[in-house]
Formats: structure tokens, sequence, C-alpha cells
């Protein structure tokens, strides 16, 4: 497999991943039925979607590195960091 295709193919599973955590946890906030518990759940998924988000923008940025200028590369990051500032 070839470098874009194992990007892509990366960018993917680790989405797959992030939906995989997603479900296990309402299943877990479905199993203990709490409020309390299901907050807890909730506050560990907010630092993980963060973390996949950022994981897969990284590699996307690698993919395309090589077609793209300093400067678009220097925005794309930019914008990145805005979304987080925007939700912080």
């Amino acid at each position: 497999m070839a470098g874009p295709e194992r990007i892509v193919l990366g960018m993917a599973l680790l989405r797959i991943l992030a939906g995989c955590i997603e479900l296990a946890a309402a299943l877990l906030m479905l199993r203990f039925n709490q409020v309390e518990v299901a907050f807890r759940i909730n506050a560990i998924l907010g630092l993980i979607g963060p973390l996949i988000f950022l994981t897969v923008s990284s590699l996307g940025l690698l993919g395309l590195a090589a077609s793209m200028s300093g400067g678009s590369i220097l925005l794309v990051i930019l914008g990145v960091a805005l979304i987080f500032l925007a939700v912080r």
C-alpha cells in the first residue's frame, strides 16, 4: 500500500476507534444508570475527543505536506488551533 492510502487508512481507523470508544461510553452510561457516573464518563470523552481530532488532523497534514506550500500548511495549522480556542 502506497503512502497516501496508508494515511487515509490510519485516519479512518482512528475515527472508527473513536466511534467505538463513544459507543462503549454510551453503553457504560446506560449500564450504570447514574447521572454522576455518566457525567464522569462524559468528562473522559471530552479529553479523548480532542486528542483523536488532533491526531487525525496531524495525519492529514502529513499526507498533504508534500503537495502544499509552507503558507498553506501554516494556515491549516492555524485553523486547527482556532478550533481548539473556540471550543475552550
